[in-house]
């Protein structure tokens, strides 16, 4: 599970200094944690997944402020439909249902989720977004303007949306790692049904 070290590692300088506490700290976290969300995730959408972790290949100086993985139907790539996204930044961990990077028909997505309100209601209180998976900003859900949110991501081309939940690093359910992880787990058990409603837009 996540420690303090983790956290940690985004205090070391340099992009090959940085990237190798990564791959010793975090990406084998990455790897058991999906692993296990992959079989609970298969069996709720009735397709096969596939796990990607974040390799930053194309940095070349700035070590990575944050690092990801996601699990999503694509064995090559994932941006280009909606994904279930776990990672990190220095101050939390974060687990996403993710559209970024202009995925393949995000105005319907968009749209579908401008005209299904309700499948907002029913997430727990603790419900973040994010409008850019870049920064580390993240917003409660309940004090956003969604529909304004969902209309950029609509209408402008670099218009993102993220939704889920995040554990800072100093919650207290680190100390108590199969917590954690069920925290996760309902994490997206939570965001199957906007799943579910967007990802009929994305061919397979």
């Amino acid at each position: 599970m996540f420690t303090e070290e983790s956290f940690d590692v985004f205090t070391i300088d340099g992009l090959e200094n940085r990237m190798a506490a990564i791959r010793t700290n975090i990406q084998p976290v990455f790897q058991e944690l999906d692993d296990a969300f992959k079989v609970l995730l298969e069996k709720e959408v009735n397709e096969e997944l596939f796990v990607h972790i974040a390799q930053h290949r194309r940095r070349t100086v700035y070590p990575p402020e944050n690092t990801w993985s996601a699990i999503s139907r694509k064995k090559r790539g994932y941006k280009m439909e909606p994904h279930f996204q776990l990672g990190i930044f220095p101050d939390y961990v974060f687990m996403w249902l993710s559209f970024i990077d202009n995925p393949k028909n995000e105005k319907e997505m968009a749209q579908v989720l401008l005209d299904h309100p309700t499948l907002f209601e029913k997430l727990p209180k603790d419900t973040m977004v994010s409008f850019d998976h870049t920064i580390e900003k993240v917003e409660p859900l309940a004090q956003v303007d969604l529909a304004k949110g969902l209309t950029r991501f609509r209408d402008v081309k670099k218009g993102e949306f993220q939704i889920g939940r995040i554990i800072p690093k100093e919650s207290s359910l680190w100390e108590n790692p199969a917590e954690a992880k069920q925290y996760m787990w309902e994490t997206y058990e939570f965001l199957l049904p906007i799943y579910h409603e967007t990802i009929g837009f994305s061919p397979n």
